[in-house]
């Protein structure tokens, strides 16, 4: 009788490990590629035969792109043709550290120098630290704010219009409750350079932007 409610009892477990292991995960999987098909297959957007995944934060630091978050490169990474991929992650240093500290001076000097007109100013702090990631793809619309003069510059377009360009990318809070507004650096970049529709006139029929006729770089596979 003991053998039997012991079997019975192992039976059981061994039933709910495979409801909870692998019918829960095929129907979670379905219903995802159902619902959100875009999201479940990576946020992936292919233009002129180029893959971009709007979920990766990338290292832009073009004049005429908007730059994101500081992105630590390895580029120790070799495909199998030999050519070195972009691998991107933390950088796990401890902010209580010399290098630490060394390195937010060099960014916060970097950024200044190309930015003059917002002289006195503070720099917005996701322009100059990293996220946890590594690879957060958003920044604040305070940190695309700060960019909008010099952006207007590098690319012949009016503030007014880099601005509407910002505003079409910018991401509202989840469900209107979680986190906050956000701004999608690469949606934004590939607008400026005329793939993806914009707020300025110029580019909004597909075509370059007017003084660079710059393409927006990317991971691409």
């Amino acid at each position: 009788m003991h053998t039997l409610a012991v079997l019975r009892r192992a039976v059981v477990f061994l039933a709910l490990l495979t409801i909870l292991t692998c019918a829960y995960t095929v129907i979670v999987t379905a219903a995802g590629k159902a619902l959100f098909p875009f999201q479940v297959g990576g946020s992936i957007i292919t233009i002129n035969g180029k893959t971009y995944s709007t979920l990766l934060g990338q290292p832009f630091n073009a004049p005429n792109h908007l730059w994101g978050r500081p992105v630590s490169v390895d580029v120790s990474t070799y495909s199998a043709n030999h050519k070195p991929l972009l691998y991107a992650g933390p950088s796990n240093k401890s902010p209580a550290t010399a290098e630490y500290a060394a390195n937010l001076r060099t960014r916060l000097d970097h950024v200044r120098n190309a930015h003059p007109e917002k002289a006195g100013i503070p720099v917005p702090v996701d322009l100059v630290t990293e996220s946890a990631s590594g690879l957060d793809p958003h920044i604040s619309p305070a940190a695309a704010e700060y960019q909008v003069e010099r952006l207007a510059r590098a690319t012949g377009f009016t503030r007014d219009e880099v601005r509407r360009t910002i505003a079409m990318y910018t991401e509202g809070r989840t469900l209107g409750l979680l986190g906050e507004p956000r701004v999608n650096v690469l949606k934004v970049n590939l607008a400026l350079d005329g793939l993806l529709p914009s707020g300025c006139a110029a580019s909004g029929d597909g075509d370059t932007s007017p003084q660079t006729g710059a393409r927006a770089t990317a991971f691409a596979r």
